[in-house]
């Protein structure tokens, strides 16, 4: 597992993905600080390794990416840790649509050729 602060390619997610779920690297996004824990075995260990390191648990989501597409498909908004009903997320996916965006940005921003 590691956090992304600046950014990380297409290649180390494929390999990553590969040594794992075999199509899928499973990421926490921190939308406020723009960083990203990936590569653990569930999102609980990605939220865990970023609240160390000084993230919100109000401020993480739980998605899964697949560097195999290079359209919407790359994000799937999906992970327990995204059930929240005190903040009105009452879904496995993230509900906000300003908080969709907010990760998409950040992982368009992050994940690099």
């Amino acid at each position: 597992m590691l956090i992304v602060r600046d950014n990380i390619s297409i290649a180390e997610l494929k390999i990553m993905s590969a040594e794992t779920f075999g199509d899928l690297v499973k990421a926490v996004v921190d939308v406020r600080r723009r960083i990203i824990a990936v590569g653990g075995d569930l999102h609980s260990d990605e939220e865990a390794l970023l609240l160390e390191d000084g993230s919100s648990q109000h401020d993480l989501w739980g998605i899964n990416l697949y560097p195999q597409f290079e359209d919407e498909r790359r994000i799937e908004f999906d992970s327990v840790i995204n059930i929240r009903p005190g903040q009105g997320n009452r879904s496995r996916g993230v509900d906000d649509t300003e908080i969709r965006e907010a990760i998409r940005s950040i992982v368009g921003e992050m994940v690099i050729p």
